[in-house]
C-alpha cells in the first residue's frame, strides 16, 4: 500500500468525491485508511451510566484505497506514487511533479 499515515489525499469515487484531508490510520491488511472529515456516519450511542443520557454521535469511518489519491504537494491535484533510491533510502515521489512525498 502506497498510502500512509499523515498523507494529504483526495477522495476519487463515492459519495464524498473531492473532498480532502489527512490521513488519520492505515490498514494495510484490509487496504483501508481512515480519512479526518471524510466517510462520516451517524451511529447512536447507549448511556453507559445511570445519569447518562443516550445520544446519536458522528463517527470516521474507513475507506478504501482504490477510493483516493495522494495529492500532490506543488500542483495540489492528485498523483500516483511512484518510488525513487536517493542514495541508500528508497524515497516516494509524486508522479506528476517528481517532487518527494513527506
Amino acid at each position: 500500500m502506497k498510502i500512509k499515515k499523515g498523507d494529504n489525499i483526495i477522495v476519487i469515487a463515492g459519495k464524498d468525491k473531492g473532498k480532502t484531508g489527512k490521513v488519520a490510520r492505515a490498514y494495510p491488511a484490509k487496504n483501508m485508511v481512515l480519512i479526518d472529515g471524510v466517510n462520516i456516519k451517524k451511529r447512536h450511542q447507549r448511556a453507559t451510566r445511570q445519569n447518562q443520557h443516550g445520544q446519536i454521535v458522528e463517527k470516521t469511518f474507513p475507506i478504501n484505497v482504490s477510493n483516493v489519491a495522494i495529492v500532490d504537494p506543488q500542483t495540489n491535484k492528485q498523483t500516483r506514487v511512484g518510488y525513487n533510491v536517493a542514495g541508500e533510502k528508497k524515497v516516494r515521489i509524486a508522479k506528476k511533479s517528481g517532487s518527494v512525498l513527506a
